[in-house]
């Protein structure tokens, strides 16, 4: 079920987000920002509860290297956060079909050079790309330390993906998720595919260096895992079990 949560929740979050992206046409960097930052914070409750709702190949790559998910296991999530990827841009671009005159263009595929929408170099892009990752990665990781409160990480996790995103447009189109520039490089085919490696290797760099930073600072002996962080105070579970 833990995968089947990861795979459903990262096609519920990249729907919203490219969705936004190449539907919404009329929105800008803000508003495609709050389509992937809401989309997550909704997750985080949603599915959190059962796998964690790391939805980022990234994500899961700093809770391996910080112990709290064991290999096996996070290998089965990117699989199925790249599944649910997938899946989420072929329903992005069959709707997106149905408009008369649509172009395929760059379905919001991230990309450097050329391809980046203000024309940023390929070192820029890696950069923002690894430097806004850590910015996410240890946000996940800080929110979810028992010192914070408990069932508010979700809130955390949303707001620093919209605090982010905009940066990351210009340059990149904004992933800071391998799942995320997999599933629309998949369709658009092409160039990129050919630079999503850097898509891949910069988040998992940005992820390393949040492990790395978070492991060196925190003062705690203690950490709760994902999935309890994001659950509700017991007192607020047992007030719903009364309500029922």
């Amino acid at each position: 079920m833990k995968y089947a949560a990861e795979l459903f929740g990262t096609f519920c979050f990249l729907f919203s987000g490219l969705g936004t992206a190449v539907l919404a046409t009329h929105v800008d960097h803000t508003g495609v920002a709050l389509g992937f930052g809401l989309a997550l914070l909704a997750m985080v409750y949603t599915v959190g509860p059962i796998s964690g709702c790391h939805l980022n190949p990234a994500v899961t790559f700093g809770m391996l290297l910080t112990r709290r998910i064991g290999a096996k296991q996070a290998a089965g999530y990117v699989v199925a956060q790249i599944a649910g990827a997938i899946i989420a841009a072929a329903l992005v671009l069959a709707i997106a079909h149905g408009k008369p005159g649509f172009q395929m263009g760059d379905f919001a595929a991230n990309g450097y050079g050329a391809h980046s929408p203000e024309q940023y170099s390929m070192m820029a892009a890696f950069l923002v790309e690894a430097f806004l990752t850590m910015l996410l990665v240890i946000t996940i990781l800080g929110s979810t330390d028992e010192k914070a409160p408990v069932g508010f990480a979700g809130v955390a996790i949303g707001l620093i993906l919209v605090a982010i995103i905009p940066k990351g447009i210009p340059v990149t189109n904004a992933s800071f998720n391998p799942a995320r520039s997999i599933g629309p490089a998949i369709f658009v085919g092409g160039w990129a595919i050919n630079q999503l490696w850097l898509f891949i290797v910069a988040p998992l760099v940005g992820a390393a260096i949040a492990a790395g930073v978070y492991t060196t600072i925190r003062e705690s002996v203690f950490v709760v895992s994902t999935k309890h962080a994001e659950q509700a105070l017991p007192s607020e579970q047992a007030e719903k079990k009364a309500q029922r």
